[in-house]
């Protein structure tokens, strides 16, 4: 078995993901030294004073000097300018990876700007919440939970299996996927939800303010934000997913539009079926439609992806993290 110890882990990005991983280094011994990068300083002096970092910068390039584990946990908009920052900083044996929620787009971003002798095997700690920041983090986030792995072609047998005792070791299950895979299938297990949740939600703020104004006209005084106080579990949940960070989501669906959109598409076949359905009276098809869901939801929980928390405690895990700074 790989050994999952490293001397010198560099985290670029200190929210939700960045310090959760530095918790659980620091509480399992995974790492000698924990470097911290981020832009604010705000969140470098958080850092310090939780005591998750060892050392913070701003720049990433001093960040990763001298690591033999990097992990950009920011948002996937900033990777490429990060990549052209830390290219010439890296030792060589260096591994260099991620915790972004699409995999193809990383590659695109990281590679062309590692040089030779550093090992890039991006990843994807399937974990989070709706909060973000260094104060969001806890070392627990990743147990029981799947972490990614999608080495492009001709990536180093030994790195990968590091990164892999490493995930292991952090609580994860590990899975080795193709980056395109990855792409596709979170694409419908996660991206979809989360467009589906900033839908709904944000079609519910336009009706409280369109039941409002109606309210105004009225003669008659009807209680007001009846969508928000009468929120049942179901619309609750969504507002959880809706609640995450608005950068970080807006970059998922900018890095993994064709899997998005593919998805997309399909969803809006078989919400037009329902629909279809609804109108014409036709139990029989929902009822059929409503029990291979139940059975999809049962799976979900045999495979300890669900059931185990309450999706409404503050440190209910998502399918994918809140925002990083």
């Amino acid at each position: 078995m790989s050994n999952p110890h490293f001397n010198r882990l560099a985290l670029i990005g200190l929210g939700l993901i960045g310090s959760s991983i530095a918790r659980v280094c620091k509480e399992r011994g995974l790492v000698d030294e924990v470097i911290g990068c981020a832009p604010s300083q705000a969140t470098r002096d958080k850092a310090l004073e939780i005591g998750f970092a060892d050392r913070v910068f701003e720049d990433p390039a001093e960040a990763v000097a001298g690591a033999d584990l990097v992990i950009l946990c920011s948002p996937l908009g900033t990777f490429k300018a990060i990549a052209r920052q830390i290219g010439g900083a890296l030792k060589q044996g260096a591994i260099v990876s991620d915790a972004g929620s699409t995999k193809s787009s990383v590659i695109d971003a990281l590679a062309p700007h590692l040089p030779d002798g550093v090992h890039l095997v991006p990843g994807h700690p399937v974990a989070g919440t709706e909060h973000s920041g260094p104060e969001a983090g806890f070392a627990d986030l990743f147990i029981d939970r799947f972490c990614i792995l999608t080495p492009p072609k001709g990536a180093d047998a030994g790195a990968v299996g590091r990164l892999r005792a490493f995930w292991e070791a952090c609580g994860s299950d590990v899975e080795i996927m193709d980056p395109h895979h990855h792409d596709r299938v979170l694409a419908i297990t996660s991206h979809l939800p989360h467009l589906i949740a900033y839908t709904i939600v944000g079609t519910a703020g336009d009706l409280e303010g369109q039941l409002e104004r109606e309210d105004a006209e009225s003669t008659e005084m009807v209680a007001t934000r009846e969508v928000i106080k009468y929120s049942a579990g179901g619309f609750r949940d969504f507002t959880r997913i809706a609640g995450s960070d608005p950068i970080m989501w807006r970059d998922v669906f900018l890095n993994n539009k064709e899997a998005v959109l593919e998805m997309l598409g399909r969803f809006s076949e078989d919400l037009v079926a329902l629909q279809r359905a609804i109108r014409w009276g036709e139990g029989e098809k929902l009822e059929e439609w409503f029990r291979h869901t139940r059975e999809v939801r049962r799976g979900v929980i045999e495979m300890r992806q669900a059931g185990s928390f309450s999706p409404l405690e503050p440190h209910a895990q998502d399918e994918e993290p809140g925002g990083a700074d």
